[in-house]
């Protein structure tokens, strides 16, 4: 192995740290064991270089090495007897023997970054190694029913999980069927002591009642009305989210026609306002055969019959 840095870099003893610099380059792009897989005389001249180009990084060593004070293992030297020149121990940092590499004197870690980059980026062997990512947690999922209720005054609803742990979930005021809440740090813990999120895909359920159609805050519902009531009019008790409310059936109705009920409707997302409850009148008859009604039938349809039509 040769002990002088500068003969193993290819550069003379006065060469400027530029120069030093670009010759170790060249060699460690050339002698990289990823460029000579396999190949252990590329792979230990690749060492000699890399140490050499640290032994003289260090500007006080190479200072001492070219007063004749140190030798290329960074062993103090001293005359002996004869004339010659001794190493007077095993040094710390030096350049050649077994110990030889990158010492953290001197050495820039971005001078191999480019060099190592040629050969597929960071990491692998003899490679500056990156920071691992940050550690993370493992996200559990799962669905929750809810009524329509829920969605239009807000609710807290608790759920349990296969691992036995059960959670409380705030159903905020305008959540909508298939909506997902992502609930932070409340899933599974992963490698590196970090939990992940739960995600939590809401349901609503079928109301037996009411209906809400699409993306809109409106509600619909069919209103059952009596015969007398719709023919004179009058007021027949409605069904609401918020309870019953006493509504006009106007004088004359049809099956068919509706009565909006302002404010009674869903919550709206976007603008946190209720939509309204579209009630659809429905004339019904009496469950059980009525002998008066039957009887004003028949005197209606003979004395004053009529062929209901469409309109439009």
């Amino acid at each position: 192995m040769a002990q002088d840095p500068y003969s193993e870099l290819g550069v003379a003893k006065g060469a400027s740290q530029a120069e030093i610099k670009k010759a170790f380059h060249k060699l460690a792009k050339e002698l990289h064991p990823d460029r000579n897989p396999g190949d252990k005389s590329s792979e230990e001249r690749f060492k000699r270089v890399s140490a050499a180009f640290d032994f003289l990084s260090d500007e006080d060593q190479r200072k001492r090495f070219d007063r004749g004070e140190i030798d290329a293992d960074g062993r103090e030297t001293f005359r002996g007897f004869g004339g010659g020149r001794r190493s007077a121990g095993p040094g710390q940092s030096g350049f050649g023997g077994q110990n030889a590499g990158f010492s953290s004197q001197g050495f820039d870690p971005a001078d191999l970054e480019d060099i190592f980059s040629v050969f597929g980026g960071l990491g692998g062997r003899g490679r500056a190694q990156q920071p691992p990512p940050p550690p993370q947690g493992v996200d559990v999922r799962a669905k929750l029913d809810i009524d329509l209720e829920d969605t239009i005054e807000g609710a807290t609803k608790r759920i349990g999980f296969s691992d036995g742990r059960t959670l409380d979930v705030t159903i905020p005021k305008g959540a909508s069927d298939g909506q997902t809440l992502r609930l932070k740090g409340q899933g599974q813990q992963g490698r590196g002591g970090a939990f992940g999120d739960a995600l939590i895909e809401l349901k609503v359920r079928p109301h037996p009642v009411f209906k809400r159609e699409g993306a809109s805050a409106d509600l619909t519902m069919d209103l059952p009305v009596s015969v007398p009531d719709a023919v004179l009019g009058g007021k027949v008790e409605a069904p609401t989210p918020d309870g019953t409310v006493s509504l006009n059936v106007p004088k004359g109705s049809n099956s068919g026609a509706t009565l909006r009920l302002k404010g009674k409707g869903a919550v709206d997302p976007k603008t946190g306002k209720r939509g309204d409850l579209m009630a659809r009148l429905m004339v019904t008859l009496p469950d059980k055969p009525d002998a008066e009604l039957e009887k004003f039938a028949e005197a209606w349809r003979k004395d004053r019959p009529y062929t209901p039509r469409r309109k439009g």
